[in-house]
């Protein structure tokens, strides 16, 4: 027989940024809290850069003074390049619309999610972390009454009021409710790894995470300290399967991809590569509706949109602060439970929708040619630069939002018309294998990690 707990206003799925912040949000307003963790933390997780809307919700939260003593690189923008090209494009976040901060980071996220999760136990939250807080079932989900079996010696039962699913893409809810949806056209695999000495711009650029553009991938480079950097490849599900019948192990991609792009070549050459990368299935999805009787959805187990703009940690803090004051409010009752359940899915879709909206676009070449150019009418590529900052909650204020139709109507007309310069795409499956320069200068010091 299952051992039985006692029952909780709120049990939480999952101990990362966006449970952790449901858990601190309900545990500061009053209730009993929760939260199972499968894992122990400090634990290795991707994800390194955050938006400048989530310097001040950390702030908000009571946390600043945490995240001041964890090592962090300032981040006042982005660098975007294609593949092919040994140029790119700089842009600062004080270049959009005013509408908030301007100012985030990089940081390593073992130390920054443990931050987090301390700070729902120093609320008042019970934390349970380990192979024993897995979660194995939902036994039961009605509004008020919820039951969860995890694994525990002989199986562990943990009941409450309410539960929130912050289990990321293991999306228990929405698999117990048969909810989750991927989409198909953004099914992707990610391979990622920590390198030492890549080369950087001077500061402040130096501070700024890197996106490089091919037409089956895109990388990612983010300095997490003055030594590290987080670089990862994003790949098309097919063009992922093609490489792998040509004989590379997918825990060999980084080091197959990263020498046939002449920016990240360069960028690397005197680099000191992991032995291996790790590798994670990439798809985009939905668990719609984020709310009903007994549930609210948090983070990934809600959403999960493509990483491309570094949106995800933001999303989930930011929407585990709503779900948190709505349980809050539904137990205390302040307030009408399905009002608040239909205020909160429509609060996560029209935040997500804009996410989704540009990792559509982004995919589009037409896109990238019209982002890179810069410049425009009416102050539109702002739009563009203010939503990437995460100033859409909870939805983009008017000079955004027309400003951004706008951009996806010219991205169209693009596509037809060349309203800026034409720029060559970047093919990766296309190069020769081995990648031959002329340059011996350009070619990768290749160092393997011990």
């Amino acid at each position: 027989m299952a051992e039985k707990h006692p029952r909780y206003d709120a049990v939480v799925i999952g101990g990362g940024p966006a449970g952790a912040t449901t858990a601190l949000v309900m545990a500061r307003l009053g209730l009993k809290v929760v939260v199972l963790e499968r894992a122990a933390h400090p634990r290795f997780h991707i994800g390194e850069s955050f938006l400048p809307r989530n310097a001040p919700l950390i702030e908000e939260l009571g946390l600043g003074p945490a995240l001041r003593r964890i090592p962090r690189v300032i981040k006042h923008g982005a660098e975007f390049a294609m593949g092919g090209d040994t140029s790119s494009r700089c842009f600062r976040f004080d270049e959009g619309i005013p509408a908030g901060s301007t100012t985030a980071f990089n940081i390593e996220r073992a130390p920054f999610d443990a931050m987090v999760l301390q700070g729902a136990r120093d609320a008042g939250a019970e934390v349970v972390e380990g192979p024993a807080a897995t979660v194995k079932a939902i036994a039961e989900l009605t509004d008020g009454s919820v039951r969860v079996e995890a694994a525990g010696e002989g199986g562990v039962s943990y009941a409450g009021r309410y539960l929130i699913d912050a289990s990321g893409q293991s999306t228990i809810v929405g698999r117990h409710l048969g909810t989750r949806r991927v989409l198909p056209e953004l099914q992707k695999v990610a391979y990622f790894g920590h390198f030492h000495q890549v080369e950087r711009r001077p500061l402040p650029e130096g501070g700024y995470p890197t996106i490089v553009m091919c037409d089956e991938a895109w990388f990612w480079m983010i300095p997490i300290d003055e030594a590290r950097t987080s670089m990862g490849m994003v790949m098309d599900a097919p063009a992922a399967k093609e490489v792998g019948a040509r004989g590379i192990a997918a825990t060999q991609m980084l080091a197959w991809g990263i020498p046939r792009c002449p920016f990240l070549r360069r960028r690397t050459r005197r680099a000191i590569f992991p032995t291996a990368n790790g590798v994670t299935a990439d798809f985009s999805y939905r668990c719609d509706p984020y709310a009903g009787p007994g549930y609210f959805l948090v983070g990934d187990a809600a959403t999960f949109v493509d990483p491309i703009f570094s949106t995800g940690v933001c999303l989930g803090m930011m929407g585990g602060r709503l779900a948190g004051e709505s349980v809050a409010a539904i137990i205390q009752r302040r307030a009408n439970p399905h009002q608040l359940r239909r205020a909160y899915v429509k609060y996560v879709k029209d935040s997500s929708s804009v996410f989704f909206r540009l990792v559509y676009n982004y995919y589009r070449h037409s896109f990238r040619e019209m982002f890179l150019n810069g410049g425009g009418p009416v102050n539109i590529p702002a739009a563009v630069i203010s939503a990437l900052a995460g100033h859409v909650f909870p939805h983009p204020p008017t000079a955004i939002r027309w400003r951004l139709r706008a951009f996806d109507l010219l991205v169209r007309l693009q596509q037809h018309v060349p309203l800026v310069p034409r720029r060559e795409g970047f093919s990766l499956l296309a190069q020769p294998d081995p990648v031959v320069e002329a340059s011996v200068e350009a070619e990768p010091e290749f160092v393997t990690a011990a």
